[in-house]
């Protein structure tokens, strides 16, 4: 894997430990080489990860729409920053330039983004892994509703059970990794 695509947060949530985490996944993943591409924000988780991966000497690419740049969001000392016309726009740009993605504590712009992912996974567009990073059991509230839609019939076990998910990062690289390996899943419908 060389880059992942990580969506968070671009607000510090309630809670120390999501900062703490934003943290030690940026400076574990240049320490392992993995490039980040990241939605290209300077505040909040995103800045934590992006500012954590740079001090660590790792590649960060981000990515974010030009009317947010004007605002002065973007963090602009990330190796790249790509600037694009739409929130769409800007998904396709990660998913393009990213191996695998990975969600963080975030709110519904990071579900929006790991579930649209998924869901392309889901129906044969990409063959790149997706992944929840659970630390803290943050993800579990999520989980269990997924396990209840999957028990309605409106999820495919199979799909349910190609999402990569782990407490810690070094297991959660070593899932998405398999996945890699694995190769693609077969396309279900929704």
């Amino acid at each position: 894997m060389r880059r992942l695509a990580v969506f968070l947060a671009s607000s510090d949530g309630n809670d120390p430990a999501y900062a703490k985490l934003a943290a030690d996944v940026g400076a574990e993943l240049a320490r392992r080489g993995i490039g980040l591409v990241y939605g290209g924000g300077r505040s909040g988780l995103m800045g934590v990860l992006a500012d954590s991966a740079l001090k660590a000497g790792g590649e960060v690419v981000g990515v974010m729409p030009r009317s947010m740049v004007e605002r002065e969001w973007a963090h602009e000392e990330v190796t790249e920053l790509l600037m694009c016309d739409s929130m769409h726009e800007r998904k396709a740009m990660m998913a393009e330039r990213a191996d695998a993605f990975v969600a963080l504590p975030g709110g519904l712009g990071t579900l929006e983004e790991i579930f649209e992912v998924w869901s392309w996974r889901q129906l044969g567009f990409h063959a790149k892994p997706v992944g929840l990073l659970d630390a803290g059991g943050f993800w579990t509230p999520l989980l269990d509703a997924l396990r209840g839609i999957a028990d309605s019939g409106f999820l495919p076990a199979s799909t349910l059970d190609d999402l990569a998910v782990a407490p810690a990062l070094p297991g959660l690289l070593d899932a998405l990794e398999e996945r890699l390996r694995r190769g693609p899943q077969p396309a279900h419908g929704s």
